[in-house]
């Protein structure tokens, strides 16, 4: 049976991981300054879908096959490398009248040409997927608990709990920057912040393109 304790021990290193800003965090922040709440919804669902997929994966145990399989990590690292490489290009591309729109209110972006929800969900699921640290997490996360003796309701409860806190966390991220105090601020700085993260996403996709080929 799991004890008490050990069931906060994941939860709290599930939160704290949560937190800390990485490549899913800055896709989320994009996303709900670029986009009507609506639509910036689809980014937070499709990273918590990525999430939930990869949760399910260490649960069943094809997580550990993927862990161990070279083959697969280094497929792994050298798409979601290409991937932030591409987001990191196209921030890095924009100009600063491309920012204009954000301090409109949410009725009146509607008829920009902004993505649509699904295409913000896919964006999600990409990059959730392609974070080879997520898989390595859940992982390590699921090594704890997934002993012979652990009731697998107990897992399986415990896996949907991370995936609704993930959508969870990074809705109410969205909810926040959606306020239209806060875009307004946001407008006048998002030129230099989207700088920040296509330098940001691009060193990241960078090193896992070199880690993939070295390997």
């Amino acid at each position: 049976m799991l004890s008490f304790s050990m069931i906060m021990t994941v939860i709290v290193a599930h939160l704290l991981a949560l937190i800390s800003p990485g490549p899913d965090f800055l896709l989320v922040v994009r996303s709900a300054i670029r986009n009507t709440r609506r639509k910036a919804l689809g980014v937070a669902l499709g990273i918590a879908f990525a999430n939930g997929f990869y949760i399910g994966l260490c649960i069943l145990g094809v997580g550990t096959l993927i862990a161990h399989s070279v083959f697969l990590m280094i497929g792994l690292k050298l798409f979601g490398g290409l991937f932030l490489i591409y987001v990191a290009y196209h921030a890095l591309q924009a100009k600063p009248s491309d920012y204009q729109f954000i301090a409109q209110k949410q009725s009146g972006m509607d008829n920009k040409k902004t993505p649509t929800f699904w295409q913000e969900f896919i964006l999600g699921v990409v990059s959730g997927l392609s974070n080879p640290k997520n898989i390595i997490f859940y992982l390590s996360l699921f090594s704890v608990v997934l002993t012979p003796n652990v009731n697998t309701k107990i897992t399986a409860l415990l896996g949907v709990w991370m995936t609704f806190i993930v959508f969870a966390w990074d809705s109410l991220i969205i909810l926040f920057l959606s306020q239209q105090k806060i875009r307004k601020v946001f407008s006048k700085v998002a030129f230099y912040f989207d700088k920040f993260a296509g330098v940001f996403l691009g060193f990241i996709g960078l090193k896992l393109v070199h880690s993939a080929i070295r390997n």
